[in-house]
């Protein structure tokens, strides 16, 4: 019969084979998910004794872990501006620096008057959700060229109880016709395609298509750029994630196209992560 191990003495073994505070932290969110437990029961059972079938099963998703495959994927979940999201391998894993484009669109929409929003290249519907969520007025389209990943952003929705965002399969702004946003957002694919870092790390399992955009990882920021004024009620706003050294190039192809007011904004690391600007155009209501 095989002897049963603590919960405690699992995490000290594993923090002691992996040596880090971050794997040790990882370990921690495994054994949650395989008990499915919160960390503040983990803490206060941490002397209980693990039972065997679920040991195996831990041990099974932490040598996923150590091949290099993201916790995410791994437990199927990543939270993102206090949401608990489902994602999978054709979703982009959300990112904390993502929130800086939810914070910067949130400051722009109204809490109480009625806002429509484009997301543009949703995935997992981090960013449209959390909007949708904080701001319960807005009328919020989401669109997506994968159908798998639509579908687990409208899953997202449904698990979270969001009901005013709508989801449209869409290669950027080809689905739609006619209609105006107060607000466009996109973390669109800014990756440059030969870049290394894409065969290192968690990138490794990330879909590429939602990863990399030509040489120079412009090509899909200057798409949604080009035929962004088409799409912008006067005075909306267009906010883009990029990378931390695009930002000059991402505000001067905002500038040539015609939008005003051009900032870059910082996330949480410092580094420039979203530039913004807005449509001019005012509607003159007053004819000679």
């Amino acid at each position: 019969m095989t002897q049963t191990q603590s919960i405690k003495s699992i995490l000290q073994i594993v923090a002691q084979q992996l040596g880090t505070e971050e794997a040790k932290l990882e370990a921690q969110l495994l054994l949650q998910y395989v008990l499915n437990v919160n960390r503040a029961w983990l803490i206060s059972h941490e002397n209980d004794a693990l039972q065997p079938n679920i040991h195996a099963l831990f041990e099974a998703l932490l040598k996923r872990r150590l091949s290099g495959e993201p916790i995410a994927y791994v437990i199927g979940s990543r939270e993102f501006y206090g949401l608990d999201l489902m994602v999978t391998v054709d979703t982009l894993i959300p990112r904390p620096d993502t929130e800086t484009l939810v914070e910067a669109a949130l400051g722009e929409i109204s809490l109480h008057d009625e806002y429509s929003v484009l997301d543009l290249g949703t995935g997992s519907g981090a960013i449209a959700l959390a909007i949708a969520k904080n701001r319960p007025q807005a009328n919020v389209i989401a669109v997506d060229a994968s159908f798998a990943a639509l579908e687990i952003a409208r899953q997202n929705s449904a698990n979270l109880q969001i009901p005013n965002v709508q989801f449209l399969l869409s290669d950027w702004f080809a689905a739609l016709s006619h209609e105006k946003f107060d607000v466009i957002v996109s973390n669109p694919p800014y990756i440059e395609q030969n870049d290394a870092h894409l065969t290192q790390g968690d990138l490794r399992f990330e879909p590429i298509s939602a990863l990399a955009s030509g040489a120079d990882g412009l090509d899909d920021i200057r798409k949604i750029i080009d035929d962004s004024l088409v799409y912008l009620k006067p005075q909306g706003w267009l906010m883009l994630e990029h990378g931390y050294n695009q930002a000059e190039l991402v505000a001067d192809l905002m500038a040539q196209t015609g939008l005003v007011g051009v900032q870059t904004l910082k996330d949480l690391g410092g580094n420039n992560r979203v530039t913004i600007g807005r449509n001019p155009l005012i509607v003159n209501t007053h004819w000679a």
